[in-house]
């Protein structure tokens, strides 16, 4: 019988200082630079950099990125990247990194203003190499709110709804589609004490969200949220602004009372995404029943409800009818049918696996005392999101990685350690050839580089 060599024992010496750490990060160093971030940033951020400084705080903000989506969640992560300066070149010490998020958290809204600039025109560069919105059809933007945890005693940190103590920041995503996944748009850092359904933060959320789209993209925005967007103040902005809505109600009276009494040929069958009616589903419109003088949305609004056996182990509500769930929301859209109106409603939750991207990101617990420190982090979060996704939409696109969460990324792709070699006056980047998604790591660079 062979020897089983699991569990053996090693020793470890210092050494082969020419092997690289996370060689997969080659990856988002080249979409930063096809998508042209590395040079907006410094642009952008111009403003900032102190005289004779070794380190431009453009340059600061894009390795704290990459940081990030390698796993990073605070700011001494960052030397895991200046370990490696064979691949990611200077790196600031933690010092400077320190007092140059200071020097930008000292002029929050500027500095966020300017990044935000930067952001968008990347973006733009990368959807004119590759769409990653339909071209017909409407822009779907998601809002969601999410609670942030704080385990001290963090600048403007307050109790939350749900008894624990921490932020309540506003998120906004673009979805990219079936064909996609989704990427982030923009970040307003709240209060725990504040609510999911604040008319005024939502305007402001989704305002900053459609200036992160390209502007041939501005016109078509659909907003689509959960019944926290059921406000008619927000509403109303975005049809005054002549876009489109999809947002979630709650399932009180009068509408419970009309949902009780529709007629069951009313009701047709729900789809899922392949177009199959969905088992056990039912939706139904209720515009035409509803009091004439007691409505209060804009022209043109229909009200669409859904009932539903809910999974095996929910909760039930007060609302469930006949034990089936009743969830209601308001459209503007005409031209479609009630049941891809409600798929398109349903796929809303989209945003919730946006919202663990971000935590899985260096969101889940924001790591500076500042409440401005902690909103240019959240930006970076954004970009180092930003980052992953671009990746994945112009060099994993053909893939089933174009569809992997930053976790699964990380441990498949960017995770993989490499040798560099010199050799003719040049600098390789070699990987192991057994790694699992070696082919997807070589094809991948090459797009980019193509597009370089």
């Amino acid at each position: 019988m062979k020897s089983r060599t699991r569990g053996r024992s090693l020793s470890l010496s210092a050494g082969s200082e020419s092997l690289i750490s996370h060689a997969g990060a080659a990856l988002l160093l080249e979409t930063a630079s096809v998508s042209g971030l590395r040079g907006e940033l410094r642009r952008a951020l111009e403003p900032w950099e102190l005289p004779r400084a070794q380190h431009h705080p453009g340059q600061v903000v894009l390795d704290l990125a990459v940081a990030v989506a390698l796993g990073g969640d605070c700011l001494s992560d960052l030397d895991v990247v200046r370990s490696q300066p064979g691949l990611f070149g200077e790196v600031a010490s933690d010092a400077t990194v320190s007092r140059a998020i200071a020097r930008l958290a000292a002029d929050a809204d500027a500095a966020l203003d300017a990044i935000g600039r930067a952001r968008a025109t990347a973006r733009a560069r990368v959807w004119s190499l590759r769409p990653a919105v339909p071209a017909d059809g409407p822009v779907i933007v998601d809002i969601d709110a999410t609670l942030l945890l704080a385990h001290s005693e963090k600048e403007r940190a307050t109790p939350t709804y749900k008894r624990t103590f921490g932020f309540h920041p506003m998120l906004t995503f673009v979805d990219h589609g079936r064909d996609g996944t989704g990427e982030p748009l923009s970040a307003l850092l709240r209060e725990g004490r504040a609510t999911a359904n604040d008319a005024a933060d939502q305007i402001a959320a989704i305002d900053a969200a459609v200036a992160q789209l390209p502007e041939t993209d501005r016109a078509r925005v659909l907003v689509r949220g959960d019944t926290g967007s059921g406000v008619h103040k927000v509403v109303e902005h975005i049809v005054d602004r002549g876009w489109q809505f999809s947002v979630g109600l709650y399932a009180h009276d009068p509408l419970a009372s009309i949902v009780l009494n529709l007629p069951e040929n009313a009701w047709q069958p729900a789809v899922d995404v392949d177009g199959d009616p969905r088992e056990g589903a039912d939706v139904a419109e209720l515009t035409a029943h509803l009091p004439k003088l007691r409505n209060p949305w804009p022209a043109g609004t229909r009200i669409i409800a859904r009932r539903e056996f809910p999974h095996p182990g929910a909760q039930l509500r007060l609302t469930d009818v006949e034990g089936r769930r009743i969830q209601l929301f308001a459209t503007n859209t005409v031209g479609s049918t009630l049941p891809e109106l409600e798929l398109r409603h349903r796929m809303r939750a989209r945003a919730e696996d946006r919202i663990r991207g971000l935590k899985d990101t260096g969101l889940r617990n924001l790591p500076l005392h500042g409440f401005d420190a902690n909103r240019i982090w959240i930006e970076i979060v954004l970009l180092a999101a930003e980052l992953l996704v671009w990746t994945q939409h112009l060099a994993l696109h053909t893939s089933l990685a174009r569809y992997w969460e930053p976790k699964r990324l990380r441990h498949r792709l960017l995770a993989v350690a490499g040798r560099l070699v010199r050799t003719g006056r040049r600098e390789h980047l070699r990987l192991p050839r057994g790694w699992p998604e070696l082919n997807l790591l070589l094809v991948g660079h090459a797009r980019l580089r193509a597009l370089n």
